[in-house]
């Protein structure tokens, strides 16, 4: 039934900010396409507090950054210019390719102190064709996202075509990616048609093949069984996965299938040949320590938000 069950970690974003941290994993690399993925929240703090917890301008390379808010709200601005307010139920698609910059800002802590702020983080790996495309960022607002129902059971679809649902969120290979809220006692399967499923639980817990499983768990689902997930009680769930694209690697925020690549994208940051977001580029975070005796997958630590 399950292949894996996957803990979150604690992480460290820097200024007293930290997230449960699920992928990547030792044993566990990538599910699909997806090569990372951070639970940031909830956080309730003071207005001084979450200001401080501003990432600053920071690069990527090779990646998609996927950011979907439960609630709060956070500022995007991007070497491309675009500022946006990213809120609750949106998806926000910023697909880095060749280079991409970009800030995330806290800019109404009073609102933020009194809705808390919560945001799952996911980063889609670039089939390699794709991985030096030009950089883009798109803003899918909730009424653009289908919606499932049935009796206990509902669904946004993030990204992909699954359950008979599609939108319009560019992806670049075979996913899915979905937010689904369960009633107690509701059941509901994963996704058939895809080599590798996954159910990370947000909230509450749920049951699979007779064992309890609950919040920072992602369930990796074994290839060719399709097991009932049963709600224990209300829960949030983030089902993802897809097709693999054969091995990446990833140091700090940069994603390639070549490790010449990255090397070309850490001087490329430190030679200030990735541009800074041009109505945020008063700052920005340097490139960490270069520690070649480990490997990649274990470098300085992601610069999340995304």
């Amino acid at each position: 039934m399950l292949d894996q069950v996957i803990t979150a970690r604690s992480a460290s974003i820097g200024n007293g900010f930290d997230v449960k941290r699920i992928l990547p994993y030792r044993l566990r690399r990538m599910l699909g396409p997806f090569i990372f993925m951070d639970h940031a929240g909830p956080v309730s703090k003071t207005p001084a507090e979450l200001v401080k917890m501003d990432v600053l301008p920071h690069p990527h390379i090779g990646l998609s950054t996927v950011s979907y808010l439960f609630d709060g709200q956070v500022t995007h601005r991007d070497s491309l210019g675009v500022q946006q307010i990213i809120r609750p139920g949106e998806v926000n698609w910023m697909t880095a390719g060749r280079g991409i910059a970009h800030s995330e800002r806290f800019e109404d802590p009073a609102l933020l102190a009194a809705t808390a702020f919560e945001m799952v983080q996911t980063w889609v790996a670039l089939p390699e064709a794709a991985e030096d495309k030009a950089p883009t960022f798109t803003n899918y607002q909730p009424d653009a996202l289908p919606i499932f129902t049935e009796t206990g059971v509902w669904m946004r679809l993030i990204a992909g075509d699954t359950y008979g649902l599609k939108n319009g969120v560019a992806t670049d290979s075979p996913l899915f990616y979905a937010h689904v809220v369960l009633q107690p006692g509701a059941r509901f399967g994963p996704p058939t048609g895809f080599s590798e499923r996954g159910a990370y639980i947000a909230k509450g817990s749920v049951e699979v093949n007779g064992h309890t499983y609950g919040v920072g768990q992602l369930l990796v689902f074994s290839k060719g069984v399709d097991p009932i997930v049963i709600a224990k009680e209300p829960s949030t769930l983030m089902l993802l996965g897809g097709e693999p694209l054969g091995e990446r690697y990833i140091w700090w925020n940069f994603v390639s299938s070549s490790r010449e690549r990255i090397e070309q994208a850490k001087a490329d940051w430190q030679a200030g040949r990735i541009p800074l977001p041009p109505n945020d580029n008063a700052e920005f975070v340097p490139l960490p320590p270069d520690d070649k005796s480990r490997p990649a997958s274990s470098n300085p630590q992601p610069q999340a938000l995304s």
